[in-house]
């Protein structure tokens, strides 16, 4: 039999913390190691299998025989099996062989804290190391103001697999490429953040990421994982922050990953009430459990720390935090109060983001929760679950909703478009217009829009400023930003071939100017959480589809005066209330010819009128083109 030396990475108290779910930082001590023990160099591995009766690590260097070389269980009832194998070496594939004291079961498992994994479908994981030299250090320094609930916050989301491709040789961009070409076009666009949907290793290209089974490796997909920290690197160095997409709600069945782990319901929980998806038959992680608490917390903390990561998007928040959630009645059970909530759960997401925090206090955790849960957004200790901000599914289904409908019908449903802001102050909400809108027949944004070719790229531009005028952050899939006109497709690159057009290109300028807007008006994103950051001049101008309201800063100064017109009519001559008098000027127009407008109605700078209009004590007569967004500021002002 092979040698296996008894060796531990583990102290008493790192035991203590880890039965006690308290241990955050696993990473450190589970998984591979690449150390030298009494001159010898090889790899330490350790990995948690409490049902287990026999593990051994079976790899490229023992021609994947089991009981070639055995692990060492401790001896205080953590579970953990571990030891030192001489001569492993960076770069071997290996695996766990787990013979279950349960029925004898023998699993084959992938590491769950393997920091590299074979390209799929390959399954092995393999023991990896580096030492990147991170050149990030100015960014760090100031992460705390870019990332403030304070900082303009504009995120394009990325598809790494589809974003674009090397058509000629049918693949994707690596990290190395995209080091170079998504980090250009980010800073070119004037997004201040990207957020990568899921990048942590996946088997099934069509799960999109979202199916994880090597929870600290980046995918093998397109590179090396120090390949990957050299693009998050590149994005630092150019001022981009960098979110990832993050799955602590559900995990795959397949044979490798984490599901029936050493023959035992050990990451999942037993009762498949709370323990199935059925919807993406996946399996759910046991809350309730300590080791499974210490190890999600783990992952999150170890892409904050090992890879500078700027934030998490947590995904699917509903799914953990409803006991009955796409289930029917007899298909769930109550909690102890005789309610829907999973409470172990909710623990759960509240200790994750105090612990987030209290490490990473410059960075976000994002909720993409879909209900009224009440205090998403709001800190643990004043009763909330703890992020930083949440999706508001509320406003892209409204206003995708009103969107979609003719013009002529729109002034039947005003309400679509204004009811946001009755509760756009309960949560520190981020406005999304993500993947999931634009697959499964939901057709592309551009796809959404009504009218002729002209009144559809119109339509798609009042859209997006309206979005950048909303009070809260923002968030545009990959392919928005242009006007991809056919839904998404995960296999397929973006057809950048229509920038070639004028209406696609007009869009793209849209965007960058939208985004240089929002960085530079302080009126967009210093209160942008805040009741007093918003006033309403007018919601109730049905008959003309008309909104207009001031956005407003700390500085009056900064102050914008928005006007949207939802309608193909132009106006020669409109009547908006104002809160001052003095002179206002023309500081954005969405059909400017630069865009693909019509570039007919242009404001010239206008006095206010002592005559009151719309609540407002003053007022002033202006032109608005078609389906447009105009903002207004003041040049001067009188109280």
């Amino acid at each position: 039999m092979a040698k296996v030396d008894v060796h531990s990475l583990f102290s008493e108290f790192d035991i203590d913390l880890f039965k006690a779910g308290k241990h955050f930082k696993l990473y450190e001590k589970f998984g591979s190691h690449l150390i030298t023990l009494d001159g010898v160099e090889g790899t330490y591995f350790s990995v948690w299998a409490p049902s287990a009766k026999q593990v051994s690590v079976i790899g490229d260097f023992n021609y994947w025989q089991d009981s070639e070389h055995l692990l060492k269980v401790r001896w205080d009832g953590s579970g953990i099996w571990e030891g030192f194998i001489p001569g492993v070496k960076k770069g071997n594939l290996y695996k766990y062989k787990i013979h279950s004291h349960h029925n004898n079961i023998i699993t084959e498992k992938a590491d769950p804290y393997a920091r590299r994994c074979e390209h799929p479908p390959n399954t092995a994981s393999v023991v990896w190391g580096d030492d990147y030299a991170w050149k990030d250090k100015t960014w760090l320094k100031k992460r705390n103001q870019k990332n403030s609930l304070e900082a303009p916050f504009s995120v394009y989301e990325v598809h790494l697999f589809s974003w674009k491709k090397k058509i000629e040789e049918n693949r994707s961009l690596s990290y190395v490429e995209l080091a170079t070409e998504l980090v250009k076009y980010v800073k070119e666009m004037g997004f201040t953040h990207v957020e990568l949907m899921p990048i942590m290793e996946y088997p099934y290209d069509p799960s999109w990421g979202y199916q994880i089974t090597g929870y600290f490796a980046p995918t093998s997909r397109f590179g090396y994982p120090e390949e990957f920290k050299f693009l998050i690197d590149q994005l630092h160095q150019n001022n981009i922050g960098i979110i990832l997409d993050w799955v602590p709600s559900h995990f795959p069945e397949d044979s490798h990953g984490l599901g029936f782990f050493d023959g035992t319901h050990l990451y999942e929980h037993p009762d498949p009430k709370k323990g199935y998806h059925p919807d993406w038959k996946s399996l759910i992680f046991n809350y309730s459990r300590n080791e499974v608490r210490s190890f999600l917390i783990s992952n999150a903390l170890f892409w904050l720390d090992q890879y500078h990561i700027d934030g998490l998007r947590v995904d699917a928040v509903a799914s953990i935090l409803y006991l009955d959630y796409s289930r029917e009645e007899g298909e769930w059970e109550p909690n102890q109060f005789g309610g829907n909530h999973h409470l172990e759960a909710i623990s759960f997401l509240e200790e994750l983001n105090k612990e987030v925090y209290v490490h990473y206090p410059d960075v976000q955790t994002i909720a993409e929760e879909s209900t009224a849960y009440s205090g998403v957004s709001k800190p643990v200790h004043l009763g909330g679950l703890g992020f930083g901000m949440k999706w508001m599914m509320g406003w892209m289904h409204d206003t995708l909703q009103y969107f979609s409908k003719e013009p002529i019908y729109r002034k039947y449903h005003q309400n679509n478009i204004s009811f946001s802001l009755t509760y756009a102050f309960t949560e520190n909400f981020m406005l999304p217009l993500s993947h999931d809108e634009v697959v499964y027949g939901k057709r592309s944004i551009l796809g959404r829009m009504p009218g002729d070719e002209w009144q559809r790229f119109a339509n798609l531009r009042l859209l997006y400023a309206y979005m950048f005028m909303h009070p809260g952050t923002n968030l545009l899939f990959q392919g928005c930003e242009f006007g991809q006109s056919e839904e998404w497709n995960f296999n397929e690159s973006l057809d950048w071939h229509l920038l070639q057009y004028e209406p696609h290109k007009g869009v793209q300028e849209t965007i960058k100017a939208l985004n240089k807007f929002y960085r530079n008006e302080p009126a967009l994103y210093e209160k942008q959480f805040l009741p007093e950051g918003f006033e309403w001049i007018d919601y109730n101008d049905a008959e003309n589809s008309m909104l207009s309201f001031i956005r407003k800063g700390k500085d009056l100064k900064d102050n914008l005066i928005v006007v949207c017109n939802f309608t193909p009519t132009p106006f020669e001559e409109y009547k908006i209330g104002l809160p001052q008098l003095g002179k206002i000027k023309e500081v954005f127009n969405s059909d400017h010819k630069s865009f693909y407008g019509t570039d007919n109605y242009k404001n010239k700078i206008t006095s206010a009128e002592k005559t009151p209009w719309q609540s407002q004590p003053y007022s002033a007569t202006i032109k608005i083109p078609p389906l447009s967004t105009l903002v207004f500021k003041y040049t001067s002002s009188k109280n």
